[in-house]
């Protein structure tokens, strides 16, 4: 009998984790202006690191939160203030593994450092559009997000 009320225990702890992050996806998404966004968070092995997420702009922010985290608060910020973009590129073959393939990665680079995002093309034109909202002397005609190179 134990071994079963242990089973029974553990089925319940197991469906409650899950109905959390279910929970905590629909307050990320209620709050407004997120998109499905991908952020590789590794760069060791090439085509690998991505990990999935939703992401939400708030103000001169973009707040990332992975989608498998109990952490409430986002893991990556983004601020616009100092963001530039540097080139995007489809997946690679190996990355496609992980990533939709109507999707695009962007190399961003910022104040602290380079980081590669990927989303639907979709996005890609709003996310281009806040880049470019930043206040004015925050951004030069050389950094500007519609300047990058493909590849």
């Amino acid at each position: 009998m134990r071994i079963v009320e242990g089973i029974g225990i553990g089925v319940l702890i197991l469906l409650a984790a899950l109905a959390l992050l279910f929970l905590r996806r629909v307050v990320i998404a209620r709050q407004g202006g997120t998109i499905e966004l991908g952020v590789r968070l590794s760069t060791m092995v090439p085509g690998r690191g991505w990990s999935a997420g939703l992401a939400r702009f708030a103000g001169d922010d973009l707040r990332w939160y992975r989608i498998f985290s109990f952490w409430p608060g986002p893991r990556r910020v983004l601020s616009r203030r100092g963001l530039s973009v540097d080139r995007r590129r489809s997946p690679d073959p190996a990355e496609l593994l992980v990533l939709p393939p109507d999707w695009v990665i962007v190399r961003c680079i910022s104040r602290q450092s380079p980081v590669e995002i990927a989303m639907a093309e979709r996005a890609l034109t709003g996310f281009l559009s806040w880049v470019e909202a930043a206040p004015p002397g925050e951004s030069t005609p050389e950094t500007r997000p519609y300047r990058y190179r493909t590849n």
